[in-house]
């Protein structure tokens, strides 16, 4: 199922949008409802369904749309001028951070994007594909073009792997009592850990 673009900031799919967002940071996904949010926005129920064909796909759009922000500060980040291991580095710190922020600031809304990721919904799907394809642009760096392709794979495995408990949305859920400060000494630890493998290209080695 596709995901409806917004066309303009002042469109009638753009309130929606936000206003079922509201809705959802309030009570949660399982309270929302069209009619509610149709009122809202002064309109019939039917009317929504001309701007989302379902109540799934206004939670897509309304994820997509939470995540912007994530992926926009991870392309800033790689294609600043840094060194590609001092990107590698910030770009996987900031996107463990800014989902465990968002998990606490907004759970609602982390809810909603985990059940995403459980489901495979388009919105997760998405989002995912943007963070290998970012991350894997510094990957590529870090390796040299010249490079095997298996070995962008393992690196990319290891980096996956290694930060799999920080930057797994349901993972982050569960662990959610985990204080903040314990949570980010223990991603420190483990990705410094990483980048020495990296380093070491001990991710070079076959398996």
């Amino acid at each position: 199922m596709s995901i409806p673009a917004v066309s303009a900031p002042d469109s009638a799919s753009a309130r929606l949008l936000a206003l079922a967002e509201e809705h959802i940071r309030a009570q949660g996904f399982q309270r929302m409802r069209l009619v509610a949010v149709a009122e809202a926005a002064g309109m019939t129920h039917a009317n929504v369904y001309r701007y989302f064909p379902s109540r799934d796909a206004l939670a897509d759009a309304v994820t997509v749309a939470w995540l912007k922000p994530i992926e926009a500060a991870l392309l800033d980040a790689a294609t600043a001028p840094d060194p590609a291991p001092d990107k590698l580095e910030r770009m996987t710190l900031a996107l463990a951070q800014a989902y465990r922020d968002r998990l606490e600031r907004e759970p609602n809304l982390f809810a909603l994007f985990v059940n995403a990721v459980e489901k495979a919904r388009p919105a997760a799907r998405k989002h995912r594909s943007r963070v290998r394809e970012l991350l894997g642009r510094v990957v590529e760096e870090a390796i040299g073009e010249d490079a095997d392709r298996r070995d962008r794979e393992r690196m990319m495995n290891l980096l996956f792997d290694s930060m799999h408990r920080f930057i797994s949305p349901p993972n982050l859920l569960q662990d959610r009592k985990l204080p903040r400060a314990a949570f980010d000494e223990r991603i420190g630890a483990v990705l410094q850990i990483a980048l020495r493998s990296f380093r070491s290209r001990a991710w070079a080695i076959d398996g």
